[in-house]
């Protein structure tokens, strides 16, 4: 674990030397919010999306980067009949062993920061305009805050939230209320957004919505060039 903590470290080094080069963008949200329909609409419009769920997922998938140091850590109960982590499992585990969720992001948070690198510096090298980093946890990390130029909320009434997941995950409405009281509050990320989206409306009102965070990034690369 002390080689990938060690590398990890150096290439989020690199990481914040594209600050100042191309805007960074932070796009976070509760859960259920729409942060993957957001990052797929400015994707179209030709933004770079790195997105940490979706790393996550990933490295926990079989043969992921994350699932021998799961095994070794948790025992191999917390690994699927298909080689995948048991998400059901450990999700239940670490709602109510703080220890234990230190654990598993002891084991995941280097990967997906590695991983995170990595796709952003392609994405930069692959001439995107800008770069978004889809970062659920973006505002309890507290790391990325020095880092980005704009911080992105996509916001919705938490009732909406929990109806959208019980919907999607197939979960009970008490599971998406522990998940979501694991999460910073509603009113904490309106107070760190430097833009808030609304996704409580119709798909062309939230595109809408996106088309103008585009131009508003735009002028942040503007900026940038001409005081480069």
């Amino acid at each position: 674990m002390a080689t990938v903590a060690t590398k990890s470290t150096t290439e989020q080094s690199d990481l914040s030397a594209l600050k100042g080069h191309i805007p960074l963008i932070g796009l976070t949200g509760g859960i259920g919010s729409g942060k993957t329909v957001v990052s797929d609409l400015l994707a179209k419009l030709g933004a770079g999306i790195v997105d940490t769920d979706l790393i996550a997922h990933q490295i926990t998938a079989p043969n992921g980067a994350a699932i021998s140091l799961i095994a070794k850590q948790f025992g191999p109960d917390f690994i699927g009949a298909d080689g995948a982590l048991n998400r059901d499992k450990m999700r239940s585990l670490v709602f109510t062993s703080p220890e234990a969720r230190k654990s598993l992001e002891t084991i995941t948070h280097p990967l997906i920061r590695q991983e995170t690198t990595r796709q952003a510096l392609q994405l930069n090298k692959d001439g995107a305009p800008y770069l978004v980093f889809v970062v659920p946890l973006l505002i309890e990390s507290g790391s990325w805050k020095n880092l980005i130029d704009c911080l992105v909320v996509v916001d919705c009434p938490k009732e909406t939230q929990i109806q959208r997941v019980m919907q999607r995950s197939n979960l009970s409405e008490e599971e998406v209320a522990r998940i979501l009281a694991a999460q910073a509050s509603r009113e904490e990320r309106l107070k760190h957004a430097n833009v808030v989206i609304e996704n409580q409306g119709s798909l062309q009102k939230l595109e809408v919505e996106v088309q103008n965070l585009h131009q508003k990034i735009l002028q942040i690369q503007k900026d940038q060039l001409s005081s480069s």
